[in-house]
């Protein structure tokens, strides 16, 4: 019988519908990797197409005069970076679209995939992370930024090339602030971080814990919104992911590729979104909010129930995700 469970952290109801789970070997096998070169003529992203992208904001150099990471500008930015965010009187709240929106060009190869990382091109990656998480906040226009990242159509990319996005925008988006408003409810009802309990149940309880590390926990929800959806949280109380220590950020990138690695073989390379979830730095010590990372394999879709309900159908039972992906072992090479 299917079971409706409440994640406390999301205020969603979700079906987790067990008869109609399905198994990992019933995914699509997308792991035809071996046809993807390295270096594409037309990509703006590739090593020696630079002049594609050229609003340089950041990069990461290597020893040869060439590069390992560069961020630019997003040429089809979703905000514009000129102007001031000026209410409009257009008889609705409304305010001028101005914000910031980076590409993070995460290998100057085309063919990298996230699950074959190193642990000096995480490092890297998280240290610009860092650098642009920090660098958009000390804009005065900017009230929230988020730091993306799309792998596969079906996620919503448009580049093949191995990229992530940082956005940010002049107001708090609605979904952030219902969701501080809940954590801020629990704190008050109960005394305790909300994010603070759930790592303490998963750690004691282990069946939903997909891996675990001296800094953070990799777990799929009691009440997943989707299939193999894994949440990363850290075990020290931030609300902001500029808290966060050299020796955690070594240790978050290799749990990323890690868990990535193990979604890679037991869903066979699906597309995936992750995002990291964070306040502001002004905003680190709220008690009652924690800052995390989310990953969403995109093996469903929403429908016509989830748009006219709100609730989601997920077609797997986290316990049983969980397991399966403790028991994944990460490949340990590049397809060839």
């Amino acid at each position: 019988m299917s079971e409706i469970r409440y994640n406390s952290i999301t205020g969603d109801w979700v079906i987790i519908a067990v008869e109609r789970s399905k198994r990992p070997m019933n995914f699509k096998d997308a792991t035809a990797a071996a046809n993807i070169p390295a270096y594409v003529e037309t990509c703006p992203f590739c090593a020696g197409n630079e002049s594609a992208s050229p609003d340089e904001e950041f990069r990461i150099s290597d020893d040869r005069g060439g590069w390992r990471i560069r961020t630019v500008r997003n040429k089809f930015s979703a905000l514009s970076f000129k102007g001031e965010p000026i209410a409009l009187n257009h008889g609705q709240r409304t305010i001028n679209g101005v914000g910031r929106h980076e590409v993070i060009i995460e290998s100057p190869k085309h063919n990298r995939f996230m699950a074959f990382y190193s642990p000096q091109e995480t490092a890297d990656l998280f240290s610009v992370y860092l650098n642009r998480f920090n660098a958009f906040y000390e804009d005065k226009r900017v009230k929230h930024v988020i730091l993306y990242k799309n792998h596969g159509p079906e996620a919503g990319t448009s580049l093949e090339h191995p990229h992530s996005q940082v956005v940010g925008t002049p107001v708090v988006p609605g979904q952030v602030v219902q969701r501080i408003e809940l954590a801020e409810r629990s704190y008050r009802e109960s005394g305790q971080c909300l994010f603070c309990r759930t790592i303490e149940e998963e750690v004691a309880g282990q069946k939903r814990l997909v891996a675990e590390t001296a800094h953070f926990i990799a777990f799929i929800p009691f009440a997943s919104l989707s299939p193999y959806h894994v949440w990363i949280f850290p075990k020290v109380h931030s609300a902001c992911f500029s808290t966060i220590s050299p020796a955690a950020m070594d240790d978050l990138g290799t749990l990323l590729v890690k868990v990535l690695g193990k979604l890679y073989t037991a869903l066979k390379n699906p597309s995936f979104n992750f995002v990291i979830r964070s306040l502001s730095p002004q905003e680190a010590d709220l008690p009652y909010f924690h800052w995390y990372l989310a990953i969403v394999p995109r093996i469903s879709k929403a429908a016509g129930f989830e748009l006219g309900t709100g609730m989601y159908i997920n077609s797997s039972v986290p316990e049983d995700s969980a397991e399966n992906l403790r028991n994944a072992v990460p490949p340990a090479s590049p397809p060839v």
